[in-house]
C-alpha cells in the first residue's frame, strides 16, 4: 500500500515507518522537520504543517491510508478528516492515548483523581478528537489507543487487543511497547478490523 506518516521524525512514527517498510509498504513522512529522519528504499520525505490543509491536501492524493501520530493539543481534528477526504484517501488511521479509555463503566482514566496532571490536557484533547470522529459517517476510519505506559520497547509480537476498556495485565499494570503497538496498527492497516472503531492494545 501506499501509506502517508504524518508525524514521521517522532518516536511512534519511526516505529510505524520501519514497520511499514518491513513489510514491502510505500511510505509517505510528513513533518514540519523532516531533516533528521533517515533516507531509506521506499520512503519518500515531504515538510509540511498538517495544520496548513492547503499545502497538505497534494501531498495526501494518490495514498491509500494516512496515519496521524501528531498530538492532539493544537490539531485540528475537522481540518485533518476534511484534508485526508478532499485527498481522495479512504482511509485515517490515527495513534491515540490511553486516557479517553474506561477503567470502570463510564470512568475515563483522564479523569481518575491519579491520572498526572502533566498529561491532562493532552489526553482531554484526544478524548475530543476521538469524539469528532465518532460523529464522521463519511471517512473510513480509526482510532487505536495504546495502554496507559507507552515508551520504546522490544517488538514481540504477543500482546492483547481490547475495545474501550483499559488493558491492564495480572499484576495491574497498563503497558504496550511502541515496537508492538506499530504491529498492532499495521495489522489493522493491512487487514481492517475495527472500522470507524476505536481499539486498543497492551500486554
Amino acid at each position: 500500500m501506499k501509506v502517508v506518516i504524518l508525524g514521521i521524525s517522532g518516536r511512534v512514527g519511526s516505529r510505524l515507518r520501519d514497520e511499514l517498510l518491513q513489510r514491502g509498504h510505500q511510505v509517505t513522512g510528513i513533518a514540519r522537520d523532516v531533516s533528521s529522519v533517515p533516507t531509506q528504499a521506499g520512503l519518500t520525505l515531504a515538510s509540511a504543517d498538517v495544520a496548513n490543509s492547503e499545502r497538505l491536501v497534494p501531498l495526501l492524493k494518490g495514498h491509500d491510508a494516512v496515519i496521524s501520530t501528531t498530538r492532539f493539543v493544537g490539531s485540528d481534528a475537522p481540518s485533518l478528516i476534511g484534508a485526508v477526504k478532499a485527498a481522495g484517501v479512504p482511509r485515517l488511521l490515527v495513534v491515540g492515548g490511553a486516557g479517553s479509555l474506561e477503567v470502570a463503566p463510564g470512568v475515563a482514566l483522564v479523569d481518575t483523581p491519579q491520572f498526572p496532571a502533566a498529561y491532562k490536557g493532552e489526553a482531554s484533547a484526544g478524548r475530543d478528537f476521538l469524539n469528532v470522529l465518532r460523529g464522521e459517517q463519511a471517512l473510513d476510519w480509526t482510532f487505536l489507543s495504546p495502554s496507559a505506559l507507552f515508551e520504546p520497547g522490544q517488538r514481540t509480537g504477543r500482546f492483547r487487543l481490547g475495545t474501550d476498556n483499559l488493558l491492564v495485565d495480572a499484576d495491574g499494570n497498563s503497558t504496550i511497547s511502541m515496537e508492538d503497538y506499530a504491529i498492532a496498527l499495521v495489522d489493522e492497516l493491512e487487514q481492517p478490523q475495527h472500522s470507524r472503531q476505536r481499539f486498543t492494545v497492551g500486554y
